[in-house]
């Protein structure tokens, strides 16, 4: 089982049924901070949607299609980042991710997105990794810029949430500009 431990507080692990209930419950208690800008969170009811959820996972880990991990804090449980929409004609990936509100602001999904684009360059091989968010989601875009991203542009309703459509900025990176 994929496990990635980044320094004496956080570590990675592949999302697991074993973890199904953690994940809903992380949900279920930062639900008002996510919907903002996660459609899928009005969806998920139970552990059984989460199940759901890890079930797609790995199906996606099986076909060589992207994984998602679990993020944990100090032993908690905080969020989750994952590869998405693996585009092979271009050698580029798509970076996801989400934090129970407890712990943004603590510097975890930074260090963890490193280590997802480290993975992506070094060990996928691949060209170029991107991050997408709400344009008015100025913690998550403050990730990639931080990381040395370039932000790429704006997809006019770009993205369908829970309270209409929002514009998406376009944030990438290529292998020879990782540091």
């Amino acid at each position: 089982m994929f496990k990635h431990i980044i320094d004496n507080d956080i570590e990675l692990r592949l999302v697991n049924v074993q973890y199904a209930e953690e994940i809903f419950k992380s949900i279920d208690s930062s639900r008002k901070h996510l919907r903002k800008y996660l459609p899928w969170v009005d969806t998920t009811k139970s552990a059984i949607d989460t199940r759901a959820f890890i079930d797609n996972s790995k199906r996606q880990y099986a076909e060589n299609k992207g994984f998602d991990a679990g993020i944990w804090y100090k032993g908690e449980f905080a969020g989750v980042i994952g590869f998405h929409n693996i585009n092979p004609s271009i050698k580029g990936i798509s970076i996801g991710y989400w934090l129970n509100e407890r712990f943004v602001g603590k510097g975890i999904m930074t260090k963890a997105c490193r280590v997802f684009v480290d993975y992506a360059f070094n060990t996928l091989e691949l060209n170029r990794v991107e991050i997408r968010c709400a344009e008015d989601n100025f913690k998550s875009g403050a990730i990639p810029e931080r990381l040395g991203f370039t932000k790429e542009g704006i997809i006019r309703d770009g993205e369908l949430l829970c309270d209409g459509y929002v514009n998406s900025l376009v944030y990438g990176i290529l292998k020879r500009e990782w540091k």
